[in-house]
């Protein structure tokens, strides 16, 4: 088994990514590909491009890159007719006619007896009749040379539905046809991306105003679960609105715009999935979701590394138009790991300040939900963060961090090239956290054995920090590494029986006392007291893992939320959920049957037979704290993953000793809601690929652990991930930058590489 850092990729695969390197290099130009804002910005000051000739560049890309990568999964195979989706930079999709049988990811499906699969096909959208959309279950096309990572680019006549075509023609175009919604005369009064580029080129020309304007012709693309007025928003459903780009844009967004940022396309998501219920409607077909996480109005993004394997996270679009240098950076959103595992899948770096530093907006206003930030390179994230931090009157979350925004720039604390050799890290004390690399199969091993070789090889040896570790039972102690003296395990006893003593009440699924300890009533008075004076001992299978899993504790009911959101964008058509569920068509019809469900519930709270949510996040933020002044801690770390990205449509790792299947680590930094930051950390290039297998009675399919060594055609990309609690942003942002600093492990996606010379510059 094998893993590749930066350094010691294989020389078939180096001479792969040089023949892919940018052709503008060669003669001193300019090329978008890689480009930093910085860099952006320095290329217009020098008169070697435009902020117009740039936003253009992009296009380019798109038009080459960003078309369908995925084909359906039927029945027996057989292919389907040709047919078209929605337009995207100036062409139409062009859907595959190829389909996949679905015995090739489910064994024996012949056999298969239970609830029939909504298996893959081809619908007509109910916001736009002359648009088909794939539905149902798919695969990754290998090779596949497009990503559909951007669902709408901010080009005129194509960002909005409602809008469509000459109904968004510029006002010196003359009058709209007739038969034009009244929404679109306001609506073609906002300039699309191109002309916004032109319009700052012409204010600013060679000079721009980089102190007032610090995101100057950076280019941004922003999850479908936030908000901008001049592009289509309905959070990746196909929902029919009266209108469909929203009134005003999400905070962060209007601020990026503020400051000289273009909003360039809204990037592809799995769909916000609103209030759901258990109720009368029911569904009569399933869908086995396994790696699938797509919108149905804009379809499956797919891994610019390898386009048969997963990108991971709902934010996926967001960090695969970032690695495929479709844009600059994006807005992704993180409510369990949307953010972190699309960064690390897609060799990018993902910064998620503390809840309510960065502004939320749009769908995402649950208590969980925070705003992140996908770029190339820590000191642009930080740049990013800068730009849009602060308080919102609108988003209630950014009152409690106020206090704690340092009054010097986050990019203060970056540690730049020149600093590596200075041993930067001297003095920091990092604690690394074996609960997250614990080797639960194969698939685990080898990222977690990389991850930790560059822990001490990096981070201690080369950077100078002092590194203790946590203690797993099922991760064997390192003699070379000191152990932390107070461990999350002391912090849990002498928290959690005097804030959520309930917690102790936790059961299986076979009605057993999930945290029983022999010789003690663990819902008694007495072992609350004795454990919380180390008089009695916490159950071996409480651990920062099941203590973290965020799925124990639910948000508040979303359909108040979701009611207000509908309520205040005032669209003449869908104004609550009710009239949203009337006027959409759903991803599942077990998802359309709870969403029915849902729009008959009165009642505002969440379910109340556990622990709140924000409850629980009070009590993770003082036991992590506590970790942290006990050891003199500054930051923590980890692998963000450790597992390979599996196969897109098929069997996902089955969960084990509380590592989710589709995370190491999942949800535990979006409950604890502190800081964290993802960055490249090498590549791996082997896999265990887990399978389905049909169960005794042939009534479901069962995922497990691979056992056959396979080498993955493509080396794909492993993350290091830095966290801290609430307020140490400036720490990990610090100690992210210098192991990026001492490491560059980013190498662009090379079958994404830069296009021809004579590409750029075409006219959309």
């Amino acid at each position: 088994m094998k893993i590749l850092s930066a350094s010691g990729i294989s020389a078939g695969w180096i001479a792969t990514l040089l023949l892919a390197q940018p052709v503008f290099a060669q003669t001193g130009g300019f090329h978008i590909e890689e480009a930093s804002i910085g860099g952006i910005q320095a290329a217009i000051r020098s008169g070697q491009t435009s902020c117009k000739q740039v936003v253009q560049m992009y296009l380019d890309r798109a038009r080459a890159y960003n078309g369908v990568c995925t084909e359906l999964m039927t029945k027996d195979g057989a292919p389907i007719p040709a047919s078209t989706g929605m337009v995207r930079a100036g062409a139409l999709l062009q859907y595959p006619t190829k389909t996949v049988a679905a015995s090739t990811v489910f064994p024996d499906f012949d056999q298969y007896q239970g609830p029939p699969f909504e298996l893959g096909k081809m619908v007509t959208s109910v916001s736009d009749p002359s648009v088909k959309l794939q539905y149902g279950l798919r695969v990754g096309i290998p090779e596949a040379g497009q990503l559909d990572a951007l669902e709408t680019l901010n080009v005129r006549g194509e960002r909005s539905i409602t809008c469509k075509g000459d109904f968004d023609r510029a006002p010196s175009a003359g009058p709209l046809p007739a038969g034009a919604p009244a929404a679109c005369e306001e609506f073609r009064k906002m300039p699309d991306a191109l002309e916004r580029a032109a319009e700052l080129d012409a204010q600013y020309g060679r000079n721009p105003d980089v102190a007032k304007l610090p995101m100057y012709c950076a280019v941004f693309s922003l999850k479908d679960w936030y908000d901008a007025k001049d592009m289509r928003a309905t959070g990746g459903n196909d929902v029919n609105f009266a209108m469909d780009a929203p009134k005003f844009d999400s905070p962060d967004i209007a601020t990026i715009r503020s400051k000289g940022g273009i909003i360039f396309a809204v990037a592809n998501a799995e769909n916000v999935g609103g209030p759901a219920a258990a109720g009368p409607n029911k569904a009569d077909v399933v869908l086995p979701m396994g790696n699938l996480q797509y919108s149905p109005w804009a379809g499956q993004a797919c891994n610019p590394y390898d386009t048969a394997r997963v990108p991971r996270g709902t934010s996926n679009g967001s960090a695969v138009s970032v690695a495929a240098n479709l844009s600059t950076c994006s807005i992704c959103e993180q409510t369990s790991a949307s953010c972190k595992g699309p960064a690390s899948r897609n060799n990018v770096v993902n910064l998620l300040p503390t809840k309510g530093i960065a502004m939320d907006g749009g769908f995402s206003k649950y208590s969980g939900d925070r705003a992140g930030i996908h770029c190339k390179t820590v000191e642009d994230a930080a740049l990013v963060l800068d730009a849009v931090k602060g308080y919102e009157s609108s988003d209630i979350y950014t009152a409690i961090p106020k206090g704690l925004i340092p009054k010097e720039p986050y990019a203060k604390a970056l540690v730049t090239d020149s600093k590596v050799n200075d041993k930067p890290l001297a003095g920091v004390r990092i604690g690394v956290v074996r609960e997250f690399m614990v080797k639960h199969s194969k698939n685990d091993v080898v990222i977690s054995d990389q991850i930790d070789q560059e822990i001490k090889s990096v981070l201690r040896d080369k950077l100078g920090a002092t590194i203790v570790e946590s203690k797993d039972p099922l991760y064997p102690d390192d003699p070379s590494v000191p152990n932390m003296t107070y461990t999350f395990q002391d912090a849990m006893a002498e928290i959690l029986p005097h804030t959520v003593p309930e917690y102790f009440y936790k059961k299986t699924n076979k009605g057993e006392l999930e945290f029983a300890v022999p010789g003690w009533d663990v819902k008694s008075v007495e072992y609350a007291v004795a454990l919380s004076l180390h008089k009695a001992p916490l159950s071996e299978k409480m651990n920062l893992r099941t203590v973290a899993d965020e799925g124990r504790f639910p948000n508040p009911s979303g359909l108040p939320l979701m009611n207000r959101y509908l309520l205040e964008r005032g669209d003449a058509r869908v104004k609550d959920w009710k009239s949203w569920v009337d006027n959409a068509t759903f991803k599942t019809a077990e998802g359309a049957a709870r969403a029915k469900n849902a729009a008959a519930i009165t009642d505002a709270r969440p379910r109340t037979d556990y622990i709140n949510y924000q409850e629980m996040q009070a009590v993770m933020r003082m036991i992590v704290l506590k970790v942290m002044y006990e050891n003199k801690i500054d930051v923590f770390v980890n692998p963000e993953q450790t597992t390979p990205p599996y196969i897109l449509g098929g069997a996902l790792e089955p969960d084990v000793n509380n590592r989710p299947s589709r995370s190491c680590c999942q949800g535990f930094t979006a409950l604890l809601g502190g800081p964290e930051a993802e960055v490249p950390a090498g590549y791996t290039t082997v896999t265990y690929d887990p399978k389905y297998v049909l169960s005794a009675d042939k009534k479901k399919y069962i995922p497990v652990t691979g056992d056959v060594e396979t080498k993955l055609p493509h080396p794909m990309p492993i993350s290091m991930m830095f966290w801290a609690g609430p307020g140490f942003d400036a720490d990990v942002i610090k100690v992210a930058s210098a192991y990026e600093s001492a490491t560059h492990h980013r190498i662009p996606p090379p079958a994404f590489g830069p296009l021809p010379a004579q590409a750029h510059g075409s006219s959309h």
